[in-house]
């Protein structure tokens, strides 16, 4: 599974992850979800893009991990993730998740889960940048 992209998460890499849904007569339900940087403002100053940094080694241990304990808690068929890395301008896609199963309620749940899970427990960073080019660590809420 390729999990990091650079820079923004392309359209077409959607796109092609939700055509080929049409070839899955097993799942009635697939939940997707879109990270997309915002231009907060934050002391009188706009976000104008995240630059996403991570251990990647640690990263993909511990997906691994999330990812089986998902499997054996919700039932679902298919989980799709890509997360950016570098820098992605405001209004640009740095998390694409697609999770699917027989029923909407796993699909749902298990979404909200592993988002939540990841926010919290993935060696991932952001540091927002500034209109006026200075920049901070994003803290995740």
């Amino acid at each position: 599974m390729k999990l990091f992209t650079k820079g923004p998460i392309d359209h077409s890499t959607i796109a092609k992850a939700l055509a080929e849904l049409c070839h899955d007569f097993e799942n009635g339900a697939h939940e997707i979800f879109l990270g997309q940087v915002r231009a907060d403002q934050i002391d009188g100053h706009t976000v104008v893009a995240i630059e996403y940094s991570a251990f990647e080694e640690m990263v993909e241990e511990q997906l691994k991990k999330i990812t089986h304990q998902l499997f054996d808690q919700f039932p679902i068929k298919s989980l799709h993730i890509r997360h950016s890395l570098g820098r992605v301008p405001a209004g640009g896609i740095s998390l694409f998740v697609l999770i699917s199963a027989p029923h909407r309620e796993a699909a749902f749940d298990a979404a909200r889960s592993f988002v939540d899970r990841l926010k919290v427990e993935l060696p991932i960073w952001g540091k927002e940048i500034f209109d006026h080019q200075n920049s901070q660590w994003k803290v995740n809420r």
